[in-house]
């Protein structure tokens, strides 16, 4: 999963293990969603974790009721002036479906609290990425729905263990 390539909303190319050397959690987001408000728990979970090794990683999807019209720089600018966010976001890409991005291929293995992978339901789906186990292997995935909050104590609990993986 670290050497698949992600694009940044600047443009630039860079292997998600760049990004997220350690553990991460990375979100499809949008724009104009019920869940957009969510956008403030991420800068949150970013700011309190980032410093202990979690990368949080937001990547704007338009394949829900095209809940995310705007170009990358709008997306960006749209994510700054409304919620202060200052963790990366990815190029506008689909989740689901042909044309799916291949980080997303790898999440959509990852299951929820009732065991469901597959794929992608909404906007704010979000990702718990374990940092790489010591005796090799793949990091675990644990997967939140859209409406588990940012700030829900199992998605708090799923980050500490990434982190401690």
């Amino acid at each position: 999963m670290r050497d698949i390539e992600v694009t940044l909303a600047s443009g630039e190319v860079r292997k998600f293990g760049e990004l997220a050397p350690g553990a991460a959690l990375i979100v499809n987001v949008a724009s104009k969603c019920g869940f957009t408000p969510q956008y403030a728990g991420l800068e949150e979970l970013y700011q309190e974790f980032s410093d202990k090794g979690l990368a949080v990683i937001g990547m704007p999807c338009n394949q829900f009721l095209m809940q995310e019209p705007g170009s990358d720089q709008e997306i960006a600018e749209f994510c700054t002036l409304n919620y202060g966010v200052t963790f990366p976001l990815l190029t506008k890409g689909k989740v689901n479906g042909r044309g799916t991005e291949p980080l997303f291929k790898e999440l959509r293995k990852g299951k929820d609290a009732t065991g469901t992978g597959g794929l992608v339901r909404w906007n704010f789906e979000k990702f718990v990425v374990s940092r790489d186990p010591a005796g090799g292997g793949a990091p675990t995935v644990t997967r939140f729905r859209s409406a588990v909050e940012p700030n829900d104590p199992a998605i708090r609990a799923a980050i500490e263990a990434a982190l401690a993986a």
